[in-house]
């Protein structure tokens, strides 16, 4: 995490060992601990959260997402709704042309 190596451990505990002293090491060192398991608390809680709200935004765009896409292959592919039983593709496209130019 902060690429500390032994010899950098070691070098800290004894400057701790002769600033604190003997007695007042493990209490600082129960201290230290409780203040890094708050802080990471702290910062699982606000992971949390973040998820939750980054939820909340994708769940109705995804769903407005399937909407255009679905809107996207009736464009693509329009002749799809025509249920012309016996005529092929290009008759059907032929009167469904005609029809748009009479509307005209």
């Amino acid at each position: 995490m902060f690429d500390i190596g032994m010899q950098e451990l070691i070098l800290i505990f004894i400057v701790a060992l002769l600033v604190f002293g003997p007695k007042r090491l493990p209490e600082l060192g129960r201290t230290i601990g409780k203040g890094m398991a708050e802080i990471k608390k702290a910062v699982h809680g606000v992971k949390e959260q973040m998820d939750s709200e980054l939820r909340d935004i994708k769940d109705p765009l995804s769903s407005v997402k399937e909407q255009i896409d679905s809107e996207l292959r009736d464009i693509k592919d329009p002749l799809s709704h025509l249920d012309v039983p016996g005529k092929t593709e290009k008759e059907a496209t032929t009167a469904k042309d005609s029809k748009e130019k009479g509307a005209e």
